[in-house]
């Protein structure tokens, strides 16, 4: 069975969107302080608008574009969020 050169290149991307995911998360839990865990929650955020991109691609679907925006610009209204906490308190 020959793969054509787009499926292989799908798979090696969606294979290091994966290992990058799970890096984060490692990071997310080992994390020293709050502030590096905020990071490696806005790093897999990221990461995911980046893997939201890629399925639109993948699948000619392109309503994933406006989702991704749509979750960019939520997490970082979220992450400003955090921000705000860890710097001052409520």
């Amino acid at each position: 069975m020959a793969m054509n050169g787009k499926v292989l290149y799908e798979i090696i991307f969606l294979t290091i969107i994966g290992l990058a995911i799970v890096l984060c998360l490692l990071r997310m839990l080992k994390g020293p302080t709050a502030a590096d865990r905020a990071v490696a929650v806005d790093t897999i955020a990221t990461i995911t608008t980046a893997l939201l991109v890629l399925l639109g691609s993948i699948f000619e679907r392109y309503v994933y574009l406006d989702v991704a925006l749509v979750y960019a610009v939520l997490t970082f209204i979220g992450l400003v969020a955090i921000a705000r906490f860890l710097e001052k308190g409520i």
